[in-house]
């Protein structure tokens, strides 16, 4: 079973930056799209911004452009968001899914209810003072 981790989360103030990691077990990251979602406490899950085999960005809030940036580092198996200037709006649990698409200049991830290949368990993230 095809398996993906997130780490990262945790308590950040108001204006700070946290980079949350999506690592990958029992598969290489290299074939597949990665799609960040996140869930509020009492919201759905939305989907965040996704990131494609080649490396092209789509980002799906309406946030300024960098605020929310997803980067892949192929050779660690790893994929990152990096989120800027966080608010306590961006308060949640974000977790990212992974779609099998070698060579894909176009990330589809977007549906919350996916299905995709794998999914991680979630971190939290608090932005509070």
């Amino acid at each position: 079973q095809l398996q993906l981790v997130e780490s990262g989360g945790g308590l950040v103030q108001p204006g700070g930056s946290l980079r949350l990691s999506c690592g990958a077990t029992r598969f290489t990251v290299d074939d597949y799209d990665i799609g960040w979602f996140r869930q509020a406490p009492g919201k759905e899950r939305e989907a965040v911004s996704c990131i494609s085999t080649r490396g092209r960005i789509t980002n799906y809030l309406q946030t300024p452009l960098g605020r929310f940036a997803p980067s892949r580092d192929n050779a660690k198996n790893m994929v990152y968001l990096l989120m800027n200037d966080l608010k306590p709006e961006d308060t949640a649990v974000y977790s990212c899914a992974a779609e099998r698409r070698p060579n894909s200049n176009f990330c589809r991830i977007r549906n919350p209810e996916g299905p995709y290949d794998a999914w991680g368990q979630g971190t939290q993230v608090t932005v509070s003072e």
